[in-house]
């Protein structure tokens, strides 16, 4: 025994510890207000009235006559969401980058949105698309249509997802465009301009040399928004009401108008499943090599 704690002492010993001291402060901040906060909801999604375990409460879930409506939606958002802003962050991080005049008004004029609260944003593009609104305003003004059109119809999900796709684009994709732009600042300008020497163009040099060096901050940029799509909340109901509906939505209707806890908390558990596989697909089709990791 003896002979083992004196081992463990003088490895320790031979161990640079700061590095562990300085992550203590940010392992508690995740215990209190992340971990402890799971454990609960994962608690009350599966505690039955009589304290024992079930799995009655994701039973009501699926039962609910919204579930299916909120499920589709929230996938249908995340799925057209995150390549669209992908590629929209990808031009504007490039021209950010680019060396033109006037890039630092280009990189203000991105981010404005990114000051606008989710529910701000909402109401803005509610405006926008009301019967009464900015668009037809703007083509009655101009001759397209002849009497105002119902965009905001809660028989047209179609209708309804498009614009809070087009809302959720102009209030967030300035976030995954901040990402890769640190990332494409942090690729040597050597690599670009030997493989210019070497004659290749620039979207040769774009996808044969920025992307794959970009791959870490992509997969940043990615999994962040992955995330925050299935977290959108305040902009759907903003925009469409009782229209449409995605499962944040659901849980908070379950919590503060049914007050039923152990339900919302199903529907948190559910978000958290599909959260956690689509970051770890990420993270699988990103995996980067070690060696980029410590360029």
């Amino acid at each position: 025994m003896r002979a083992i704690t004196e081992s463990i002492g003088s490895r320790f010993r031979g161990t640079n510890m700061l590095p562990y001291w300085l992550i203590i402060p940010a392992l508690i901040y995740l215990a209190l207000f992340f971990f402890s906060p799971m454990v609960q909801a994962f608690r009350l999604a599966f505690e039955g009235a009589d304290g024992g375990w079930t799995a009655e409460h994701f039973t009501m879930m699926v039962n609910d006559a919204d579930f299916g409506r909120a499920f589709w939606f929230t996938l249908a958002l995340v799925v057209v969401i995150v390549p669209i802003q992908f590629v929209l962050a990808l031009t504007m991080a490039l021209v950010v980058n680019a060396k033109l005049r006037g890039r630092g008004v280009w990189l203000y004029i991105f981010i404005l949105p990114l000051a606008i609260s989710d529910l701000a944003a909402g109401i803005i593009w509610y405006a926008i698309f009301t019967e009464r609104g900015y668009l037809n305003t703007i083509l009655e003004g101009i001759g397209l249509i002849d009497q105002a059109v119902i965009w905001i119809d809660p028989t047209r999900s179609g209708f309804l997802l498009g614009q809070v796709i087009l809302a959720e684009l102009w209030r967030s994709t300035a976030l995954v465009m901040v990402v890769l732009v640190a990332g494409l600042q942090g690729i040597p300008k050597e690599y670009g301009e030997a493989a210019e020497v070497f004659g290749a163009g620039y979207l040769r040099r774009l996808w044969r040399v920025t992307l794959p060096m970009l791959k870490p901050a992509l997969a940043v940029a990615l999994l962040l928004r992955t995330v925050l799509a299935f977290e959108v909340f305040a902009t759907v109901i903003a925009i469409t009401g009782r229209g449409a509906t995605v499962l944040t939505a659901e849980a908070w209707r379950w919590h503060g108008t049914y007050r039923d806890p152990n339900v919302a908390a199903a529907y948190a558990a559910l978000i958290l499943v599909l959260t956690v596989a689509a970051a770890a697909l990420i993270l699988r089709i990103f995996r980067t090599r070690r060696e980029q990791l410590i360029r």
